[in-house]
Formats: C-alpha cells, sequence, structure tokens
C-alpha cells in the first residue's frame, strides 16, 4: 500500500485525468452502457457518415479522393515495373501466398504455423493455449500460463498478410487470393465481438490491423469477393477503432512506438476514410501525436530515444508513411517532420553493414508495421530505400541498393524517378 500511495504521488494531475477517464471508458463497456461495445446498425452507418450517401460500396470503389498510395494510381504499371527490376519477385509472392491459402504463417522467426481450418483467432499454436472471450480489460495477457505468447496470437491477427494476398492478386488476377481475404476478415469480425477477447487488449495492435485492413481494401476494391455487405461490416469495424484508439491511447501507459503507432492508425484511419463525420478529428488527433513526440522520440543526433535499432526503423516507417499520406493529400509539410525523418534515415544509413545488414541493438519485438517482401529481420534497408526515393537522397539509395521494393508500392512505379536516374553519393572526405 505504501507503494501504491508513492507512486500515486507522483502521478500529475493530466495522467490521473487520462487513466480515470480511460477506466471509467472500459467500465461503461464492460457494462455495455457504451455505445463501443456493439457494432452498430446499417441505418446506423449510413448517419455516421458526413454527405449523402446511399450505397457506401459504390461510392468506395468510384471516388477519386483521398489519394491512396502512388502505386495504386496505376496498378498495372506497378506490375510491370516490379516484374522489370524484380524478376523473381512475383514468383515468391506468389508462393508466400499459397502457403497462406494452405494456412500456414511464418510469425516472429516461427515456421509453417498454423492456426487451425477455419482459423482460430484466439489460438496461440506453439503453447497449444486459446484466450479466453471476455472483455478485453479483464485479461491480464502478460500471463504466459494462461496465454502462451501473445506476441504470437497479435502477430496474425495483424493481418499484415493480407498485403501478400493482395499482391498475388495484382499479379494473377486469381480470385482465389480476395476470397481468402474476405473469408479471412469475416471470420476475424464474427470470432472477435466489439471489446471481447486478446485482440482488442492493445490498442496498438488496433492501429496496425486497421492499416492492414485498409490497405487491403484498396488491394481488393474491384474483386466481386468484396460484397457490399463485407465491406459495410468492414467500416462498422474501423469506425469502433477509431473510437478505441482515441479513448484508450498509450499516452502514460506506453509512450513510445505504442503511442506514435496508434496516432498512425488514427490519422490513417481519418485521413483515408473521411466519409466518418468525425474522421477530421481522428486525423488531427493522430497528426497532433505524432509531430508532438517528435521532438522527444527523435534526438538531436537523429537516434531513436530508446536507443534502440529495431525501434528506430519501426519509428523511421511511421513518419515515412505519415510523410506520404501528408503530401498525397497537399497538405503542407511541417518543417518538423522533414528535419526529423531525415535524422532517422541518417542513422539507419550509417548503421547498415556493408552486406546490409544492420546490428540488433536494444529491444526489438521483430514486427513490422507493413512488410511488402520476405527480408531477414536485421534488413532494414526497405525503409532507407523508401526514404532515398522520398527525399531524392542518391546517398541512401547507394546504401539501400536495389533489392527491396517497399520504395515502389509506397510513391509509385516513378519512385521519384528511381532517385533521379542513380545519382552518385556524394563523395566522403577520407
Amino acid at each position: 500500500m505504501k507503494s501504491k500511495l508513492h507512486k500515486l504521488r507522483q502521478v500529475g494531475l493530466d495522467e490521473l485525468r487520462v487513466r480515470g477517464s480511460q477506466a471509467f471508458a472500459a467500465f461503461a463497456e464492460r457494462q455495455n452502457w457504451s455505445s463501443s461495445s456493439k457494432l452498430i446498425s446499417d441505418h446506423a452507418l449510413l448517419r455516421l457518415f458526413d454527405g449523402e450517401i446511399s450505397d457506401l460500396h459504390t461510392h468506395f470503389r468510384e471516388r477519386t479522393e483521398p489519394k491512396f498510395f502512388a502505386s495504386f494510381a496505376d496498378p498495372q504499371a506497378t506490375i510491370d515495373e516490379l516484374r522489370r527490376r524484380w524478376p523473381g519477385a512475383e514468383n515468391q509472392i506468389v508462393k508466400r501466398a499459397e502457403r497462406i491459402l494452405a494456412g500456414y504463417f511464418d510469425l516472429l522467426g516461427f515456421r509453417d504455423l498454423s492456426f487451425g481450418n477455419p482459423i482460430d483467432w484466439h489460438l496461440e499454436p506453439v503453447a497449444g493455449k486459446r484466450a479466453p472471450l471476455v472483455h478485453w480489460s479483464r485479461l491480464n495477457y502478460l500471463d504466459a500460463e494462461l496465454f502462451g505468447d501473445k506476441k504470437i496470437i497479435w502477430e496474425l491477427n495483424r493481418h499484415q498478410y493480407f498485403i501478400t494476398l493482395g499482391q498475388a492478386y495484382w499479379l494473377t488476377k486469381d480470385e482465389r487470393y480476395a476470397q481468402t481475404f474476405v473469408e479471412h476478415v469475416n471470420s476475424w469480425m464474427d470470432q472477435n465481438p466489439p471489446k471481447m477477447g486478446i485482440n482488442w487488449a492493445s490498442s496498438l495492435e488496433i492501429a496496425f490491423r486497421s492499416i492492414a485492413w485498409i490497405w487491403a481494401l484498396h488491394f481488393f476494391k474491384e474483386s466481386s469477393a468484396l460484397t457490399a455487405e463485407t465491406f459495410s461490416k468492414l467500416c462498422k469495424f474501423l469506425y469502433l477503432n477509431a473510437r478505441h484508439l482515441e479513448t484508450f491511447l498509450s499516452t502514460y501507459f506506453s509512450p513510445n512506438t505504442h503511442l506514435t503507432g496508434e496516432a498512425l492508425g488514427l490519422y490513417y484511419i481519418g485521413a483515408l476514410m473521411p466519409e466518418f463525420k468525425e474522421s477530421g478529428r481522428w486525423r488531427n488527433k493522430g497528426l497532433e501525436i505524432l509531430l508532438a513526440q517528435l521532438p522527444r522520440h527523435v534526438q538531436s543526433d537523429g537516434v531513436y530515444f530508446e536507443q534502440s535499432s529495431y525501434y528506430h526503423r519501426y519509428t523511421t516507417d511511421f513518419y515515412l508513411h505519415l510523410r506520404v499520406l501528408l503530401s498525397n493529400a497537399d497538405a503542407s509539410i511541417p518543417a518538423v517532420l522533414d528535419e526529423k525523418l531525415r535524422l532517422l534515415l541518417d542513422h539507419l544509413m550509417y548503421i547498415t553493414r556493408p552486406d546490409g545488414t544492420t546490428p540488433l541493438f536494444g529491444d526489438d519485438d521483430g514486427g513490422r508495421l507493413l512488410s511488402f517482401f520476405a527480408a531477414p529481420a536485421n534488413d532494414f534497408r526497405a525503409t532507407l530505400a523508401a526514404g532515398a526515393a522520398l527525399f531524392e537522397r542518391a546517398d541512401y539509395k547507394f546504401v539501400a541498393g536495389d533489392a527491396v521494393e517497399d520504395a515502389l508500392w509506397l510513391l509509385g512505379p516513378g519512385e521519384r524517378e528511381q532517385v533521379r536516374k542513380r545519382g552518385l553519393p556524394p563523395l566522403v572526405e577520407s
């Protein structure tokens, strides 16, 4: 009790306010008092939109704004460029997609994990344990005796493998990949009702899953497998995800990559689903947090403040995505964003070894924001290559080489004219 009282004395008024409001919000959900504790009706969904939209699915397919990533402006040009520059990539993508269809996943160093058929989204297959379906706030997910390794469950539930299915769909036009996406996302929504279970227990996981869903919706938006019913249900969950994120931000719980990752998820939903009346608030809140954390998270020498090479890469990816999305929206680019992002990329460049690997120092969790190709966990060149194209930096490009495809998917087939036709890196004085 003395220890708890001592900790309480160290807590500021704002922290007490935030933690108190979050505790009450979770309590209200458990009592079913909160509108966030259940899925809304189709009629209620339409009332959430700003403007007259009677057919949401058709509207999404036909809209031209907001702009998504440049690779989606002309999918065929993107595919052609992928085949031209990385002739072996198509075969690798299709092979990975086929293993997903067969129900096998490589996650966090484990190979050929199976979560059942159909997938059990609460199963930890290594320990053979299943998380119970109770309100997320009642779960002590640190209890490995009860859950096994929560990270394995969460890594699958990030749904980042939807990117691989989307790439394979574009390359082959095979509807099996779109059908698998639809089957998986529908089974996930059925098995994870609002606020129930381990997959609602981490706001960061909700953010990453939301980002993956938005990418998947753009990959599969022309597929007949993506029905109006599935699209509508996904929108309802994205709405709940955004509400959850803004309510349960890791402001005082874990104000590192958890907070900035959650803010990026909030920005993604707000910027790329602007039809919601609340999108402007989500977008502005996400941007506000990301910009406010920059001076704290990125030190004057460009090193991420936790001094972890892996989380340094995470942070660089977060701000790369933010920078591209702001540019796509023709929004003004805050000077601090470009300044700190260049510093982050500078540090990545200098710690990249001649063989393309990066030393892993400090903490890491093995995850990624998104993954567009298979690479070892200690190969950060994909991030550096995207930075090279974004800022037209030949020195970044020289170190990154041409073995990674992230820049193509983030910036389109031009990739800033391939860093102005591979200009020479600046001379380094001996």
